[in-house]
């Protein structure tokens, strides 16, 4: 049995154009992964506001992280377990978007699906093919419908024993949009701000932004153009388990409790960073069936599948007026 971890999609930003000249990108490291915000040349007048961005992954971070006890949802967690927890506004925010997204991708966005994870050894990076008495045990204890999110008292009480929040795959995507908040205040209103290999939010635009897959044999999946758009993306070949010569991925389809499979690549677009994260979890999930019936249903979101085995451009679900695709 082995694990490995590799880069998954590369967002390739393209040089400006000439008129242009160069890009000014003001880094750090938060939530694991590098956090950007790259400035055309001509707008370097803004470095300081980009710092300030930054800033806000930190916070974010502090906020949302699981592997700190201080923060407020292993708060949330802890007191959750017990009884009623009374919520932080910001987060409790959060938490209802969560509860509506499980409901409108039906039950593929599930942020207390980490037991399976855990069960999967995925935590850990440790992976190894549990038995079918493991994952059922681990489903036992997830379910976004068991979670009681109250906002009348603006309290979280959790109606199965073993269950925990986890927004690893929202809370890249909200950072990003705390970190264009500010952007914005400051005066700052062209910028690409991104956050990994997964999530990307562009100011203004239009911003050249390519999706690529080592385990695909095109040079890129596609191009999309975004201008006042947010794109997440998520894939199958991140991070894998082989077992008797079976590949699982790293992404678990909480309602089975086994990997998603089917789905080489799946990218959402969206008005905000965070819906799109937590939308192309679902949709790598979900696959197009879901994507084509989320997309129909939620105007202004758009969908790019790239399917498993299938050498050829990704199939398109919807539309977004910030975002033109280019195979």
């Amino acid at each position: 049995m082995t694990i490995s971890r590799r880069a998954l999609f590369t967002l390739d930003f393209d040089r400006p154009p000439a008129s242009i000249d160069r890009l000014v990108r003001v880094h750090r490291t938060a939530m694991a992964c590098r956090v950007e915000v790259a400035l055309h040349e001509c707008d370097a007048r803004h470095v300081a506001a980009a710092r300030d961005a930054l800033d806000e992954a930190d916070r974010v971070e502090a906020l949302l992280t699981v592997f700190r006890e201080s923060s407020e949802l292993s708060r949330v967690n802890r007191e959750g377990a017990a009884g009623a927890a009374g919520v932080d506004p910001e987060v409790f925010g959060l938490l209802q978007r969560c509860a509506q997204l499980y409901l409108d991708t039906d039950g593929a966005f599930d942020i207390t699906s980490s037991p399976l994870s855990r069960c999967w050894g995925l935590l850990t990076r440790e992976g190894r093919l549990p038995s079918t008495g493991e994952i059922e045990a681990a489903r036992a204890c997830i379910g976004m419908l068991h979670v009681d999110v109250d906002a009348t008292t603006r309290s979280v009480r959790f109606g199965r024993d073993g269950m925990a929040l986890n927004l690893n795959a929202f809370g890249k995507g909200y950072a990003l949009d705390c970190m264009a908040a500010t952007l914005r205040a400051r005066g700052t209103d062209r910028a690409l701000l991104s956050a990994g290999s997964s999530s990307v939010l562009a100011m203004g635009g239009a911003w050249p932004v390519d999706i690529r897959s080592p385990l695909s044999s095109r040079p890129r999946l596609a191009r999309v153009r975004l201008a006042g758009a947010a794109l997440g993306t998520s894939g199958a070949g991140e991070q894998f388990v082989i077992a008797d010569g079976v590949r699982y991925g790293h992404v678990i389809d909480p309602r089975s409790g086994m990997p998603a499979t089917g789905v080489l690549s799946a990218s959402a677009v969206a008005a905000d960073a965070a819906t799109a994260d937590a939308l192309s979890t679902a949709f790598l999930i979900g696959g197009p069936a879901l994507a084509r019936c989320y997309c129909e249903s939620h105007r202004g979101t758009m969908a790019l599948l790239a399917l498993d085995g299938c050498d050829f451009g990704p199939l398109v679900f919807g539309a977004h007026p910030g975002a033109t695709v280019e195979n």
